[in-house]
């Protein structure tokens, strides 16, 4: 798998690389108090969300990851971050993940978009057999989320990460493999058609 930094362009999100100075941009969205509930990583103040920003961009430079910066393709607004990470070329899967999006552009196109152009990315240009997707236990919305996408819920991996503050997670994983690919991007293109 070519993990070299790319730029994802749709009718509603641009997905640029990651990088360090994308910090300052992004705090406004990322300042949202409930945006980081649920996440392995506490985000209290722009200091913080440079640390996360660094630590996603030095995977980036590690090649075993494709972080990106969530810009609205017509405001040019950052508006969140997501990755491909944890690839694994030897048995072609790749995970998305560590994301998060401003409430404005949850549930919108710009979202349905940015998962269309990830999942384009990871079957159709790095031949991955198996996309996967993983989510706290407690996080139902994330859940619904990705199972509107056509992922295919797995299981439970039972205390699976200890977060920030100490709580034990449960994590839900879901996948889609490349023989559910085609109707999963007939899905999320007849989505974005819709009115």
């Amino acid at each position: 798998m070519d993990l070299a930094p790319v730029t994802l362009e749709g009718r509603h999100v641009r997905l640029e690389p990651l990088r360090r100075g994308h910090a300052a941009e992004l705090w406004p969205a990322a300042s949202e108090a409930d945006l980081w509930r649920y996440m392995t990583v506490e985000v209290r103040t722009p200091e913080d969300l440079e640390r996360w920003v660094a630590s996603r961009v030095a995977d980036g430079e590690g090649g075993t990851a494709l972080p990106f910066l969530q810009r609205d393709a017509r405001t040019g607004q950052a508006i969140g971050s997501t990755s491909l990470f944890d690839a694994d070329a030897r048995h072609r899967r790749i995970e998305i993940g560590h994301t998060w999006l401003a409430a404005s552009h949850r549930r919108t196109a710009a979202n349905t978009e940015a998962k269309l152009l990830l999942l384009t990315h990871a079957f159709e240009r790095l031949g991955a057999l198996r996309v996967q997707l993983k989510t706290d236990a407690r996080n139902l919305r994330s859940q619904a989320a990705i199972a509107r996408l056509g992922a295919v819920r797995e299981g439970v991996l039972r205390q699976h990460m200890v977060l920030p503050d100490g709580y034990v997670r449960d994590t839900v994983m879901f996948s889609i493999l490349d023989r559910e690919w085609p109707a999963v991007r007939e899905r999320l293109r007849a989505r974005l058609s819709d009115p």
